[in-house]
């Protein structure tokens, strides 16, 4: 490159815009700002690196030219990949796009789409989906532990709901189970200890359903980490439901955030896509991204792969993540994160709107669920019924839609923090329908 080339390149990376300013530009003002900021930084990184290397020339780096080809990143961006298609290929089967890659036509991985917004959320470098957390973990310790040792906790071979316990699980895997530690107290000297030269890996299992407290221990994630990193042996994250919103609600306290496990430095962790992320029925696995090509490329990956509908509703979740506000659009953690005041309210609504003799507010306790934060209540207010069993049975069996409730001091409790806001007069009427049979 000539000494004029060089000052021509120069002069084009000067008189581009900085990301804020182009992201104001009025001609985008109809678009989500969130989306026209990342796509914005994604396309000037993209014209520097063209203008360097000669690829675009001087017209194409215009302001004009950049808002058009900014708004064109911003729509696709936004466009959900699984979709459904027009079939005209003569082949009878398939109606939506699963393992096609729109801009090309040609094959690609079913689980791309969510993989990428899956490290584009969390800093992964890999992602692969399966049908639920559990058979993750089984995936996971059959790819890279099967007939090797791994090393876990005492105080964390945990039983999840249907009697499924961690000990079988890992016997399921082929995966020998090496114990260390007692039932309260763990240290990383224990680990250390087990480690030898059939250790496949260390396994850090979340107690999301139950908690130990008072004279107990366990090493820090990042302890362990570098403790694997030192001896050459992969550690795994089970964290069971799986925090993605980048903010915890005051409700899950001390709840482990998907993202705060992989900065941990830990190899892979594994999560539930529904419970507290709020898509659908399936479990995720994210990780260094050989450690999860090797896991996608085991025989059981295809017996535990999700279906068209399930990415389909995961990509729309985890857009929430990306281009909305998680904890104002996913129910789960808007329900967690209302207020007192709030639910208050909502609870007064309610009841005025039943209009049935012996109803009141009362203050009350709820629970955050899915395995999540099991030690701390809730505050939140209810209106209390009279009848206790006998009208929570006919709340079940006649109210269309059901509705299901908690029964204490002979009166069912219908608690707001579940109850959304433009549910309250369809809820009041099919109350007073179901008890007026």
């Amino acid at each position: 490159m000539d000494t004029t080339d060089r000052s021509d390149v120069a002069d084009l990376l000067r008189g581009l815009p900085a990301v804020d300013a182009i992201a104001r530009d009025a001609r985008l003002s109809d678009l989500p700002q969130r989306a026209v900021v990342r796509e914005a930084r994604r396309l000037l990184d993209a014209v520097r690196d063209a203008v360097r290397d000669g690829s675009l020339g001087r017209s194409d780096a215009t302001r004009d030219a950049l808002v058009a080809r900014l708004r064109e990143a911003v729509h696709a961006s936004l466009a959900q990949r699984h979709r459904r298609v027009i079939n005209a290929t003569g082949i009878a089967a398939g109606y939506a796009v699963v393992e096609v890659d729109p801009r090309s036509g040609q094959r690609n991985q079913r689980e791309e789409a969510v993989a990428a917004l899956l490290t584009e959320l969390t800093g992964a470098p890999a992602a692969i989906v399966v049908n639920n957390n559990a058979a993750a973990v089984v995936l996971v310790l059959r790819a890279l532990a099967e007939g090797r040792e791994v090393v876990v906790s005492r105080g964390e071979l945990v039983e999840i709901g249907g009697g499924f316990r961690m000990p079988d699980v890992m016997a399921q895997s082929g995966c020998r189970m090496v114990e260390v530690g007692t039932t309260n107290r763990t240290h990383l000297r224990d680990y250390e200890r087990a480690i030898g030269p059939a250790t496949a890996m260390l396994l850090k299992v979340h107690t999301s359903n139950f908690r130990v407290l008072g004279f107990c221990a366990s090493p820090a994630l990042g302890e362990l980490a570098t403790l694997g990193r030192a001896r050459g042996v992969c550690v795994f994250d089970d964290l069971g439901s799986g925090l993605l919103a980048p903010e915890v609600p005051e409700g899950l306290g001390d709840e482990p955030r998907v993202r705060d496990s992989l900065a941990a430095g830990v190899n892979v962790v594994s999560f539930s896509g529904d419970k507290l992320l709020g898509g659908p029925q399936c479990g995720i696995v994210l990780g260094d991204a050989a450690l999860v090509a090797r896991i996608r490329a085991h025989p059981l990956y295809r017996a535990v792969r999700c279906d068209k509908l399930t990415l389909a509703a995961l990509e729309a979740t985890l857009l929430i993540y990306r281009d909305g506000d998680p904890l104002a659009e996913v129910p789960a953690l808007r329900a967690i994160a209302r207020s007192p005041d709030a639910l208050c309210d909502v609870a007064t609504r309610l009841s005025v709107a039943l209009s049935i003799d012996g109803a009141s507010v009362r203050v009350s306790e709820s629970f955050a669920g899915s395995g999540a934060n099991p030690a701390r209540a809730l505050p939140s207010f209810a209106v209390v019924l009279p009848g206790g069993a006998r009208v929570a049975e006919r709340l079940r069996q006649f109210a269309r839609p059901a509705v299901f409730c908690r029964v204490a001091d002979d009166a069912v409790w219908l608690d707001a923090r579940t109850l959304a806001d433009e549910d309250l007069d369809e809820v009041a009427r099919v109350i007073r329908s179901a008890l007026s049979c």
